[in-house]
């Protein structure tokens, strides 16, 4: 975890580069495939099955064994991230960075 933001501005761009660098990791798995299978629907049925997964975490006594909150809630983010590049053809159409 950083060290604790002095503002709403600095506590986004926190938290958005822990959406990218967990999109990136991914994005080495996984490619953009999947993604591109399953269209702009299926972004949308991964985010509600990461909201259904994040109710039953929330809903049970202590931390969970596999998978933490926090991953579930940056899950539900970099979908929604990934769902408005789709929408705008971003997605699609430009390729990870090579660094």
């Amino acid at each position: 975890m950083s060290s604790k933001p002095q503002n709403l501005n600095e506590a986004i761009e926190i938290v958005a580069e822990e959406f990218l660098q967990t999109f990136l990791k991914k994005h080495k798995d996984y490619g953009k495939g999947n993604v591109l299978s399953i269209k702009e629907l299926g972004i949308a049925f991964r985010i509600s099955e990461k909201g259904e997964r994040l109710k039953n975490l929330l809903m049970k006594a202590g931390e969970p064994e596999n998978e933490s909150i926090d991953d579930t809630w940056t899950d539900i983010g970099v979908y929604a991230i990934i769902g408005i590049l789709y929408r705008r053809g971003w997605f699609q159409d430009l390729e990870v960075k090579n660094e």
